[in-house]
């Protein structure tokens, strides 16, 4: 289980925001966040996942003095090792869902720990990969003051040999 504490700042959001393409005032414009039904500034539904950021030990950021991995196949030439991954055997894996669960809106000012722990685990036969093996990894977002605030689920799906191509 990993926590990682970070805060919600308002040119945090803005920039994530522009980075996603969106202008809604409502994550830039203090004034005119003020008269919303939110109250102030809040943060676009994903925002949450930028906390990735604060772990100095994401597996996708890259580290000074260290070749980076990437996010593509082996963009760097670099193999990354299939531990720790579930399935074993010489497939490979991917991202297959995200979803968040909104208790409440992420604010400008909230401090927010992120704990992460592992879900569900379940198995499907693949009809050219062998057996798929999907694992969820819940991930918790409280603010400051112990209240949760989002609730991430991720799942992921590793297959047991690659598939071929035709």
């Amino acid at each position: 289980m990993a926590t990682k504490t970070f805060p919600v700042e308002a040119s945090h959001i803005l920039m994530f925001a522009r980075s996603v393409g969106d202008d809604n005032r409502v994550y830039a414009d203090a004034d005119y966040a003020k008269t919303t039904e939110a109250g102030g500034i809040i943060a676009p539904p994903t925002f949450a996942q930028a906390s990735a950021q604060f772990d100095p030990d994401y597996f996708l950021r890259p580290k000074v003095g260290q070749p980076w991995f990437g996010s593509g196949k082996n963009p760097t030439g670099i193999t990354r090792s299939a531990e720790g991954g579930g399935g074993g055997g010489g497939g490979g894996g991917l991202h297959a869902e995200q979803h968040f669960e909104y208790h409440r809106q992420l604010k400008a000012g909230d401090v927010l720990t992120a704990t992460t722990f592992p879900g569900k685990t379940w198995e499907k036969e693949g009809r050219r990969s062998g057996k798929l093996v999907f694992s969820e990894s819940v991930t918790e977002y409280r603010d400051q003051n112990g209240e949760l605030v989002i609730t991430a689920r991720g799942v992921g799906v590793r297959t047991e040999r690659p598939v071929e191509q035709k």
